[in-house]
């Protein structure tokens, strides 16, 4: 199987108090291209939500082979990873070594986190790192030996009960992530992520595109409620099978995200209302009356099942006049 998809004032460590903190890379909010190599002459990141932009930026800009293991709830199974940038697109590839053959091809440009302050903040990284200082508590930790590189672990903890937290291991040569936990509300790891070899990073001697700024979809409904900080990413999915009835909308905190899937009941195959797990994510389904008629509403994402269905409930049909 293939998928290609388009491809989200901190807390200062003690240990840097007395260090002044190393500048941002600054990118202009209309801006379409980023230099990677404007990150080699980039001062060395200090805090934990440096640590935190530059891992961002190091995931678009360096080049490399991997191997990983996965450690979930269907148990461990090992891949392969590759990523490299070419004519300003970037192209990633995963393929899993054992259990059933499986592959994903990604071909993506630098994302941005839309809807906030009406766009202006920068491009992602650097407006995604700052909107998830807003939503999150980071907090750097030692280093450690992950894949026979230096590491730096950053705990990202969410300052409300609505989101997940997670635990990275940053690279300290490159910044990337070389080892990631997903954590429920208890602080348990669900699921690890984790290079067992890294091979020959090389920093992109080139630009990647950016997104073009979009507007988000205007949609017949209205969520009645969302967590704070998650706003609509214009990514949007139309199944051509149903006439474009099926639409699926992306709602993003910069860090967590959560997947909306409308569509009518007739002409489709539903799905068994409730709450049903998928892997570390969970999916709600409802069939409900909306706007004159019998709708299925799918609302997913890796985050506590509760949240999942306070928005698959809230959501109501725009009425005419409105």
């Amino acid at each position: 199987m293939r998928a290609v998809r388009r491809c989200l004032p901190g807390f200062l460590s003690l240990l840097f108090l007395a260090v002044p903190p190393a500048l941002a890379l600054e990118v202009a909010p209309d801006a379409e291209r980023f230099d990677c190599r404007r990150l080699k002459a980039a001062a060395s990141p200090e805090t934990a939500l440096e640590w935190f932009e530059r891992s961002l930026w190091a995931g678009h800009c360096y080049a490399y082979e991997a191997q990983a293991v996965r450690i979930g709830f269907d148990g461990v199974r090992t891949l392969v990873l590759s990523h490299s940038v070419h004519d300003g697109t970037e192209r990633g590839l995963a393929r899993f070594l054992d259990g059933p053959p499986m592959a994903f091809e990604r071909r993506s440009r630098i994302g941005r986190l839309n809807g906030v302050e009406a766009g202006a903040l920068p491009p992602t990284p650097a407006g995604a790192a700052a909107h998830v200082d807003d939503h999150y508590r980071l907090s750097l930790g030692g280093e450690e030996r992950i894949a026979n590189r230096r590491a730096r672990r950053l705990d990202i903890a969410p300052l409300d009960s609505f989101r997940y937290g997670k635990r990275l291991w940053l690279d300290v040569a490159t910044g990337l992530t070389l080892k990631q936990s997903l954590l429920d509300e208890t602080g348990r790891a669900v699921e690890t992520f984790q290079l067992t070899s890294l091979e020959r990073p090389r920093l992109h001697a080139g630009e990647v595109k950016i997104d073009p700024v979009q507007a988000p979809s205007e949609d017949p409904w209205r969520l009645g409620w969302l967590p704070k900080g998650f706003t609509a990413q214009p990514v949007e999915t139309r199944s051509a099978r149903h006439g474009g009835a099926v639409t699926h909308r992306l709602y993003s905190d910069g860090l967590s995200t959560l997947s909306l899937f409308v569509s009518p009941l007739e002409g489709i195959e539903p799905l068994a209302p409730g709450l049903h797990r998928l892997g570390v994510s969970h999916a709600v389904v409802r069939h409900r009356e909306l706007g004159g008629r019998q709708r299925q509403v799918v609302v997913m994402g890796e985050m506590p099942p509760r949240v999942l269905l306070r928005v698959a409930d809230a959501l109501s049909w725009r009425s005419p006049a409105s």
